[in-house]
């Protein structure tokens, strides 16, 4: 016989012996994990939220202030809309970028809202804010590619970069301007592999904006040397009117051609509604519906439909509502925070976060967070979520849980430092 002969009949026949009554089993072999599975940051604000959930679970009392998530849900016409959608009628795929008449309600909402004009064929409703993020990454990226992002800000943006072979390129800010990008560091960071900039406005975790003429110098800087502008505009119209009292300009306001992000999550309050979209440029359209056909194909359709009742009259008054009472939160936390020591650089004026300054404790603000949660009970999100500028240093506090729940929260953490200043 030959040896490939032989080799296979000494296969054969040990496979033969594994399957018989008795036998041990060989242990089969492990695939291997991709390599941005392996790489890829936890999300830590969930994490801690999960241990928290475990903590509750087991009867322990935790006030959960570290997920950006309302304590309201969605506006009353919407859910009711929702309901009357499960009465056995179909419920097909839509359109890849999802159903025309959302989409021109999107359209009217930025005429409405931010006075500027948005052809609804450019808008692609998504599943999630963090789909239309995804969408943007996808349309941009390839492999080497840099993109230039502020640092601290929201996490998942850099792994959807490092996803598509892109680089991340962190910048580090700090108060003096607002923790945003600014066009001289656009040119400290610049080189010529950079691809896109991406601007998160009102920033998560700071709650600040971005002002429009930083926002209209940033992308100005960035179309002149060629290179796309992703703006995340998910919390923008939670933010605070400006002096004159007008609304925070949309950046489609300063530069028609940016990709813009946005989300039903924050203003509407459907977080597990999951429903998104993303305004692109006129001829980027086709490339964008050939990705999300291939993605997700299409968003699930009686959140669509039910989706179209948050631009009604009564559900905007009611978001508004919303809004303003998220300043008396804001308040009640600014001040509670100062009364504990802990600073807060740049008062948020737009997402419903505090980012302050734990250094004075001791600790770093993981081991802060660790603490707060097994000492305090109080959940809450470390910098290290967001770069490493602010790592070690500042702490995530989010103010959309209920008046009750930020005050006992306060106590508990006043209490808390207390004992570590001691």
């Amino acid at each position: 016989m030959t040896g490939d002969v032989r080799e296979a009949q000494d296969e054969q026949g040990t496979a033969a012996a594994q399957t018989e009554p008795g036998a041990q089993e060989r242990p089969l072999p492990q695939p291997r994990l991709s390599k941005r599975a392996c790489e890829v940051h936890p999300f830590r604000a969930m994490q801690i939220g999960e241990r928290a959930n475990v903590m509750i679970a087991a009867g322990e009392d935790v006030i959960k202030l570290n997920v950006g998530q309302p304590d309201y849900g969605a506006p009353e016409p919407v859910r009711i809309a929702m309901r009357g959608l499960y009465d056995g009628r179909p419920l097909p795929y839509t359109e890849s970028r999802g159903l025309p008449a959302l989409r021109e309600k999107i359209s009217g909402f930025y005429a409405r809202q931010h006075n500027v004009t948005v052809d609804p064929e450019r808008i692609v409703v998504t599943e999630g804010g963090s789909s239309a993020l995804l969408l943007a990454a996808a349309l941009t990226v390839d492999d080497g590619d840099e993109v230039i992002i502020a640092d601290p800000s929201y996490p998942t943006n850099r792994e959807l970069v490092r996803s598509f072979g892109g680089v991340v390129v962190d910048v580090p800010t700090n108060a003096a301007t607002r923790f945003h990008l600014t066009p001289q560091l656009l040119e400290d960071y610049w080189s010529k592999k950079t691809k896109a900039v991406m601007v998160t406005s009102p920033s998560n975790p700071t709650g600040t904006t971005i002002s429009e003429d930083t926002l209209r110098a940033v992308c100005d800087y960035a179309a002149e040397h060629g290179a796309w502008r992703i703006v995340d505009e998910t919390y923008l119209d939670l933010a605070d009117v400006e002096e004159d009292g007008t609304r925070v300009l949309s950046v489609l306001s300063v530069d028609p051609n940016a990709i813009v992000c946005s989300s039903f999550s924050k203003y509407f309050g459907m977080t597990g509604w999951r429903l998104g979209w993303l305004v692109v440029p006129d001829g980027i359209v086709d490339a964008v519906d050939k990705l999300a056909a291939n993605f997700f194909l299409s968003a699930h359709t009686p959140t669509q439909m039910a989706a179209m009742a948050c631009f009604d009259d009564e559900s905007l008054a009611i978001s508004e509502q919303r809004r303003l009472e998220l300043l008396e939160r804001r308040t009640i936390v600014i001040n509670g925070l100062a009364d504990l020591g802990l600073p807060v650089d740049v008062a948020p004026n737009g997402a419903f976060y505090a980012y302050f300054d734990v250094s004075s404790t001791g600790l770093t603000a993981t081991e802060f967070c660790e603490r707060a949660l097994t000492q305090a009970h109080v959940a809450l999100t470390p910098g290290a979520d967001f770069g490493e500028a602010t790592a070690d240093t500042h702490v995530r506090l989010s103010y959309a849980a209920s008046r009750d729940a930020l005050r006992e929260g306060l106590k508990r953490l006043k209490a808390f430092v207390a004992t570590l200043r001691a």
